[in-house]
């Protein structure tokens, strides 16, 4: 077997079942999960009998490049979401459609990533844990960027010491941020990009929460975005990765995209064709449907912008935290440590949550993850407003028991 693997460590929901079965919830009370980021909304019915309708696909092979169609009407998008000449974006060459942004990730850096002694790969602490993974199985060693309030839960590239940069292959970023949702701006992306013209990484930008932001006014910059304003068409070691999943309510389509630079995606399509990882052509007339679409993300904003709107007023007495400008999670501050937070929530609310040290890594002997916990605002309102009821009702009794 592959020795690399012994490096994994369990996944956060693993170490979540494993710490809710030491204690029993109350039978009471349904239960509620804040704990999974799977949106719950109902995506559009016209695009589920889409994927219906198209269903005789499955009697042909599709192409691990996609069609043309596909790639082409994603070019569209990005075009009009990030205000990218149309010319500057060739579906030839800079698109190529993904079983959605996880696997992606994952494979990008199994094919990206010289295995040397040295190699490193840079990642958010707290963060998404397929890119540990991703960066142990490439045999790279990782290194850890935090996030804290301190630095608005944003890396701090300039604390990055010079040796680092010199080691790195790859770096991966999440804007919006999982699980603060915090956004990097321009000129924090522009740094990014001379960093990686100086030492001549990669910059795999997981921009899958892009299309849930508060603001309508001011949609989150994406990485190519900034790659065009700056003349850089080529977009020379920068791609980006997206994903229907959060944006069209279709976690199960496993549907996105990366885009970027076509040196790049050249090599990556070659692993991806002995990979075996094409996406069936239903999914890809689905999928074009839903990226030709805008009406149906903003209504989806709309249901997010409510929920957080009723959560944020139950829980603001009682917890601190800041209202994520995009994304669907809440990152508040525990009054307990979070695992004693979230295991004895469960015991007495059934409510589940996530928590933040099961994002984190410990580094220096400091987890930016501790005493925070994780809530997705994925479960329809109602749920989510009894969920915030609950966790306050919680607090407060804590607080009550510990006076």
């Amino acid at each position: 077997m592959n020795p690399k693997l012994d490096r994994l460590l369990p996944y956060p929901f693993e170490r979540l079942n494993a710490l809710k079965g030491a204690v029993t919830p109350p039978t009471d009370k349904p239960h509620i999960s804040l704990a999974i980021g799977e949106p719950q909304h109902a995506p559009p019915h016209w695009l589920t009998e889409t994927f219906i309708a198209h269903a005789h696909g499955l009697s042909h092979y599709p192409s691990t490049k996609g069609g043309e169609e596909l790639r082409t009407a994603i070019c569209a998008w990005l075009a009009q979401r990030f205000q990218i000449r149309r010319s500057q974006l060739d579906p030839e060459r800079q698109v190529l459609p993904v079983n959605g942004t996880r696997e992606a990730l994952f494979a990008f850096a199994q094919a990206v990533v010289e295995e040397k002694a040295d190699a490193m790969v840079l990642m958010p602490n707290p963060g998404y844990q397929i890119y540990e993974g991703a960066c142990l199985l490439a045999g790279a060693s990782p290194h850890y960027m935090p996030l804290t309030a301190d630095g608005a839960y944003l890396p701090d590239f300039g604390a990055v010491p010079e040796h680092v940069w010199q080691r790195c292959q790859l770096i991966y970023i999440c804007n919006p941020g999982n699980p603060t949702g915090a956004l990097m701006p321009t000129e924090q992306l522009a740094e990014l990009i001379a960093l990686s013209d100086r030492h001549d990484f990669v910059i795999a930008a997981d921009e899958c929460y892009s299309e849930l932001y508060q603001n309508e006014d001011a949609p989150p910059v994406g990485l190519l975005q900034v790659c065009a304003q700056l003349g850089r068409d080529d977009y020379r070691n920068c791609v980006v990765f997206h994903s229907l999943s959060k944006r069209s309510n279709v976690p199960g389509l496993r549907s996105g995209f990366v885009a970027g630079d076509a040196a790049v995606l050249e090599r990556f399509l070659l692993y991806r064709t002995y990979h075996g990882s094409a996406m069936p052509l239903h999914v890809q007339t689905t999928s074009r449907t839903a990226w030709a679409d805008e009406r149906h993300v903003a209504e989806n904003r709309m249901l997010y912008r409510q929920k957080f709107a009723a959560v944020g007023e139950i829980l603001a007495p009682v917890l601190t935290f800041e209202q994520p400008p995009a994304g669907f999670y809440l990152w508040p501050r525990t009054p307990l440590p979070d695992t004693e937070f979230a295991q004895r929530l469960y015991a007495t609310e059934n409510v589940t949550v996530l928590p933040g040290s099961f994002l984190s890594r410990t580094v220096n002997g400091h987890n930016p993850g501790t005493e925070h916990v994780r809530l997705a605002l994925v479960a329809s309102e109602e749920d989510c407003i009894e969920a915030a009821r609950r966790i306050r009702r919680f607090i407060e009794n804590l607080s009550s028991s510990l006076n």
